[in-house]
């Protein structure tokens, strides 16, 4: 047994008073002395109470909330209450202390921000999600105190930064979570520096042969680099200073994932990605001279590098809903490189570093404000309705955190922001929830359109309603808003119980004919006979006449109670309810090619693992499992909504049997290139083909073959073979997510 090396308690001690200093030293400008005396305090009782605690990485455990009130003082620059409650965001939830301990230490504010952030007691229950359920309380609060959210962004952040420890089927599902919600979450919030940094790691974690190719791209191109944007800013410096100007200019390489993202939705490689990072010009100005000079400096880089007209951005006049502030301009460098420019204030770059917390330190400026503001508004009316089902809450509340923005006027010239590719519709139901309901068309620049037509910025709407309109389903597929879907769902479900209670009616009037008591179980057993996910759905379909009632008299009915054949032993598992009385989806792995648990295991259609493939499995409402690449396509919606039904995986290493692969092949088009590819797969590299289809445009060519392999290994010779080829410039694993979705699943 590894003897584990002894703890140094009092060489840890005078660490943790080191770093608790390093937190008071980034606080120092930003506390009073009874505010000190407070932080001093909730030091002590987080260390007292965490003193037996350590982390996955072993060390002590009070370095985490230490670190987390350090990134809320020093990379948000929040006050002394949010330093006090990070350093105890924990003691609730993981100690003795309560929050009545932690209201008669330090007040009720405190206390309020520290409930916000303590998780939901996690009582397993196949249809909720205990994530959801977290990040709905979470968010109930923004309305209140937007601390709670920084403070959770900051705890997230540092969970991140030290995810190394942890195992890796938790790093996936932790990543995936972060990606999925908090990312976006930071970068509605203004917070863009941390948002590139948690979508950095996430990455990092679910792609890690992503990330490292990327990464020491960037490494070993950053002298290069370095050397143009010397010489690029040398005669924008020379004649800023020539004006007079107070200035700074800063370069700011992409974020990994950015230039990743760019890479996948480009489909090019990283040497052609042309905006690898952004020239900054920061002006020391006042601020009522701020669209002046930004708009000088503007012209005085235009004088030196041709503009490309169409990246003109003016985020000055019209700011992005979360206070984001900066003229951005595209332009031509003499070598041919296209360089992002971005001219902001001294003022405009606090609140693009810092977002939130900025914004709040500029009161006094109007700009942005409203917006904001209104966005804390929409929020608050997204968490009124509170009966909403967690998942359904999630899923609204990450609509609100579009990225891309349009700008839209009413007839009155009232500015509207909504996201981009938003309907008419999404614009009813932005000016109000009764436009919205009644909302029958609209008039787009004078010019009739109807309900789905997608807005651009710019555009004049005038709505035009009808007393007489009713919603209906086909409107949810052309809303994109999470106000208008929120509200377009409400009005059909209130439609839906009022022809639920008409169905319960005949049911009932059909039981008493049959002498069949009106009671749960009766009716449990009525949804599974007709094969109808709930009782309300049941009643609907009785309702519309898509239920045959007379089949009731073939079901026994033993003194009122219906009784039915059970199902054979003989068949496999395959219902969430039965699979999660059989598994600890924390401890159990599945074994890919053993029988588990008497469970049903089958492969996901979306992304086709193959032996080698890092994978999960996951549990299906009424499919069993289904085993998913790590990186597929659904993975990170998945587990960043329900982790609690992702199991770990492996492959059974003694596993001999082929599976399908699915390659995309591009290229430039040349006389037998096709030929090449069927003689590689069949001749050299002895591979079946299950389908194989060109498609040929101006010269470039796409294929799309499906192919019988043994593991990954084997498809990863067959790729490298492909790319030896002359005329195939890139071969990729190819996803057809329309297989199968997430939603497949949920609705499954």
């Amino acid at each position: 047994m590894e003897n584990k090396p002894e703890i140094d308690l009092e060489q840890e001690r005078k660490e943790i008073l080191n770093a608790f200093r390093s937190l008071l030293r980034v606080t120092k400008n930003n506390r009073t002395r009874e505010e000190t005396k407070q932080i001093r305090k909730a030091f002590d009782v987080a260390v007292e109470a965490h003193k037996d605690m350590r982390r996955k990485s072993g060390e002590p455990y009070i370095y985490h909330p230490i670190a987390v009130a350090k990134i809320c003082a020093e990379e948000m620059e929040l006050g002394a209450t949010a330093v006090i409650a990070a350093l105890l965001h924990d003691t609730v939830e993981d100690t003795y202390i309560t929050l009545d301990d932690i209201e008669e230490l330090f007040g009720k504010t405190v206390r309020s921000v520290i409930d916000g952030l303590t998780k939901i007691p996690e009582v397993f229950d196949e249809n909720v999600s205990i994530q959801a359920e977290n990040f709905r309380k979470m968010i109930l609060t923004i309305s209140d105190d937007l601390r709670v959210v920084l403070i959770k962004l900051a705890d997230r952040l540092h969970n991140m930064r030290t995810l190394e420890s942890m195992r890796p089927d938790k790093q996936l599902k932790i990543a995936s979570e972060t990606n999925f919600l908090y990312a976006p979450l930071a970068h509605r919030l203004g917070l863009y520096t941390i948002k590139g940094e948690l979508e950095d790691l996430c990455l990092r974690y679910m792609n890690p042969q992503a990330y490292r190719e990327v990464s020491s791209k960037l490494k070993s191109t950053h002298a290069v680099r370095q050397r143009f944007i010397r010489r690029f800013t040398h005669p924008i410096k020379e004649a800023l200073t020539n004006e007079g100007y107070v200035f700074e200019i800063k370069a700011r390489t992409k974020s990994i994932s950015s230039i990743w993202r760019k890479m996948k939705s480009k489909q090019v490689p990283f040497e052609e990605v042309f905006d690898l990072f952004a020239i900054r010009i920061i002006l020391d100005t006042p601020e009522e001279l701020e669209k002046p000079d930004c708009w000088r400096v503007y012209s005085i880089v235009t004088d030196f590098y041709q503009p490309n007209p169409d990246r003109l951005r003016d985020w000055i006049s019209t700011p992005r809903a979360n206070g984001y502030e900066s003229l951005h301009t595209t332009v031509m460098s003499p070598q041919g490189k296209w360089v992002e420019v971005q001219i902001r204030s001294t003022r405009m770059d606090q609140i693009a570093e810092k977002g939130l917390a900025a914004h709040y330190n500029y009161k006094e400026s109007k700009n942005g404000e409203n917006k904001f503001d209104r966005w804390i508004g929409e929020i608050r009316e997204l968490i009124g309705n509170h009966s909403e089902d967690a998942m359904d809450f999630v899923n609204e509340f990450k609509l609100n955190l579009f990225n891309d923005e349009i700008y839209v006027f009413t007839p009155q010239g009232e500015l509207r922001v909504l996201p981009t590719g938003a309907t008419t519709l999404d614009f009813a139901f932005d000016i109000h929830t009764d436009i919205g309901l009644k909302c029958i068309g609209a008039k787009v620049n004078k010019r009739l359109v109807p309900l789905s037509h997608q807005l651009k910025s710019g555009n004049q709407v005038e709505i035009i309603t009808s007393s007489k309109q009713r919603p209906n389903e086909e409107w949810l597929k052309f809303a994109i808003t999470g106000r208008a879907k929120q509200k377009i769902k409400a009005a059909l479900n209130e439609e839906r119980n009022k022809i639920a209670e008409d169905g319960k009616e005949i049911l009932d009037r059909k039981f008493k004919q049959h002498n069949i008591r009106f009671i749960s179980e009766n009716i449990s057993i009525l949804e599974k006979y007709y094969n109808v996910p709930t009782a309300t759905e049941l009643y609907i379909r009785i309702a519309k006449g898509k239920v045959d009632l007379s089949k009731l008299r073939r079901i026994k009915n033993v003194g009122g109670v219906l009784k039915v054949e059970k199902e054979t032993k003989t068949n496999k598992i395959k219902h969430a309810t039965d699979i999660s009385k059989r598994i600890d989806s924390k401890k159990d792995t599945l074994v890919i090619g053993d029988d588990f648990k008497d469970i049903d295991y089958d492969f996901a259609k979306c992304c086709n693992p193959l032996p080698g493939d890092s994978v999960f499995g996951f549990i299906t409402v009424s499919n069993g499992i289904k085993i998913h690449r790590t990186d597929c396509p659904n993975a990170e919606n998945l587990m960043g909504k329900m982790n609690y039904r992702c199991i770990s995986a492996r492959w059974k290493n003694q596993e001999v049997k082929e599976h399908i692969a699915k390659l995309k092949l591009i290229g430039i088009d040349g006389l037998g290139i096709v030929n090449k590819i069927t003689e590689i797969i069949s001749f050299q590299h002895n591979v079946n083909m299950r389908s194989i289809s060109f498609e040929s445009t101006d010269g470039i060519f796409e294929g799309k073959i499906q192919v019988y392999v043994m593991d990954k290994y084997h498809l990863d010779e067959l790729i490298e073979k492909f790319e030896m080829t002359e005329g195939i410039q890139r071969v990729e694993r190819w996803d057809d997510v329309s297989q199968e979705s997430e939603e497949d699943y949920l609705s499954k």
